[in-house]
C-alpha cells in the first residue's frame, strides 16, 4: 500500500512540476521588435540602435544557452537534473550570470544592467534575474530579462507587471543575508 502511494504521489508531483513550467504560445516565438520597442519606451535617451542589438541579443544568447545547459525539461525540473549532477548549468542564476556577462560585453551606453533576486524572504524558490534600465534608473524602472523562466524561451516584462515575482536589488539582498548571518 505504501508503495502504490508513493508511487501515485510521485506521478502527482511530476505532473504537476511539469504544468507549472509549461511555456506559453506567446513566449515560443520570439518578440525582438517588442522588446526593442520596450526598451526604447526606457527613456528618450536610450538608442535605437542599442535597444535592437540587446533585444536580439537577449533572445538570441538565451536560446543558445538553452543548447548549451541542454534543457529538455521545464526549468523547475532542469533545476532538480543539475541538482543531482546530471546537468552541469540551467540554475536561474546561472543563465543571470551568462546573460549578464554576454550583455557586458556590448559596452552599453544608453542602458544599465541590474541582477535581482525574489523570494530571498520566503519559502519559495529563491530567483534571480537581469533588469535592464535606461542609464542611470534604478531597478524599479527596468524591464526583466528572465531566460530561466521557460528554459531559454526569453521572458521578458517591465518589472511592475512581472506579477509573479516580488524583484529587489541582487546587492541588497547579498547585504540582508549577510546581516542576518551576525
Amino acid at each position: 500500500m505504501t508503495r502504490i502511494f508513493l508511487a501515485t504521489l510521485g506521478l502527482i508531483s511530476a505532473v504537476f512540476l511539469a504544468s507549472c513550467g509549461a511555456v506559453p504560445d506567446e513566449a515560443l516565438t520570439p518578440d525582438v521588435a517588442g522588446l526593442t520597442q520596450e526598451i526604447q519606451y526606457l527613456d528618450a535617451s536610450v538608442s535605437a540602435e542599442e535597444a535592437a542589438r540587446v533585444a536580439q541579443i537577449s533572445y538570441s544568447y538565451s536560446m543558445q544557452l538553452r543548447a548549451e545547459y541542454n534543457v529538455t525539461d521545464p526549468a523547475l525540473i532542469h533545476n532538480a537534473k543539475v541538482n543531482r549532477g546530471s546537468r552541469p548549468r540551467g540554475l536561474c542564476w546561472h543563465w543571470a550570470d551568462d546573460l549578464e556577462t554576454r550583455l557586458r560585453q556590448e559596452s552599453l551606453q544608453t542602458l544599465t544592467l541590474h541582477r535581482a533576486i525574489a523570494n530571498h524572504d520566503n519559502i519559495r524558490i529563491e530567483h534571480s534575474t537581469v533588469i535592464l534600465s535606461a542609464k542611470g534608473q534604478p531597478i524599479s524602472e527596468g524591464i526583466v530579462l528572465d531566460p530561466w523562466r521557460y528554459g531559454g524561451h526569453l521572458y521578458w516584462a517591465p518589472i511592475e507587471q512581472d506579477v509573479r515575482y516580488n524583484w529587489e536589488e541582487r546587492s541588497k539582498v547579498f547585504a540582508y543575508k549577510e546581516a542576518k548571518k551576525m
